[in-house]
């Protein structure tokens, strides 16, 4: 299952063998790390990325998940959670569509106070005791959350409201004087505009996801071919329950923008 990681250090050295114990377990295929980023939070609430080591597949692109949860740790201080998201998960700028839990956000930002140290992962895992096993013996604090996977029918609602609001405003230019249908024109022609945008977004989400399961596909593909027996079939098994699930929601996306 795809999960997010956060696991929250008293310092920096501990978190960085935190980060090296992600990798090992990685290596042996207990877990699969996608990417991984070392945080620390400054006396005054300040987040700063600190330099990360390993050989994680999907580093450089972190993606939307983990980028949005980085980017909403790293906010503002004071900054709540329903103005953070606007401002961090870009474009799509929703917590459901990141496919975050605003309690997990919450209770990440309250374990990393000033002078502490994160390590926050996107991962995928079959159970937690290997993870829990070696990060509690650092001392580490771990939160977790799965991945939601609420971004179509937000989308969704979000078109079907929009749609009706412009048949609710042709319905009353119907009925309106030929001075009031300019202005109820207007109307309907920006929220058209609005429309076919969000229908754009969706289009283009949907090519996103297809790009991003196929990255991560390769990513279990090569650490399958590392690992035999009993390792091997889980990372298998994590590849076709991705595709299913990839492929389910990028098509739902894809119905959307038809």
């Amino acid at each position: 299952m795809e999960k997010l990681l956060a696991v929250v250090f008293s310092d920096e050295a501990k978190a960085y063998e935190g980060l090296r114990a992600l990798d090992q377990l990685n290596g042996e295929g207990s877990i699969t790390a996608y990417a991984a980023q070392v945080l620390q939070k400054d006396s005054s609430g300040k987040i700063s990325s600190k330099q990360t080591e390993g050989s994680f597949p999907l580093q450089t692109a972190k993606g939307l998940w983990l980028g949005s949860l980085i980017g909403l740790l790293g906010g503002p201080v004071g900054m709540g959670i329903g103005a953070a998201v606007g401002s961090s998960a870009g474009a799509l700028g929703d917590l459901n569509i990141a496919g975050l839990n605003a309690d997990y956000v919450n209770e990440v930002s309250k374990a990393l106070t000033p002078g502490k140290v994160a390590v926050v992962a996107d991962v995928d895992e079959d159970w937690v005791t290997p993870v829990d096993t070696q990060m509690e013996a650092l001392g580490g604090t771990v939160f977790r959350t799965a991945r939601r996977q609420f971004e179509a029918d937000e989308r969704s609602r979000d078109l079907a409201e929009l749609k009706s609001e412009i048949a609710d405003l042709k319905a009353e230019q119907a009925q309106a004087r030929a001075d009031g249908k300019a202005k109820l024109q207007a109307k309907v022609d920006h929220l058209n505009t609005r429309l076919q945008k969000k229908l754009q977004e969706a289009k283009q989400r949907s090519e996103q996801i297809q790009s991003e399961r196929n990255a991560r596909v390769q990513a279990l593909q090569k650490q399958a071919e590392k690992l035999q027996g009993d390792a091997k079939t889980r990372i298998e098994t994590r590849i076709a329950k991705m595709r299913e699930d990839y492929d389910k929601s990028s098509s739902r996306l894809k119905t959307l923008a038809a």
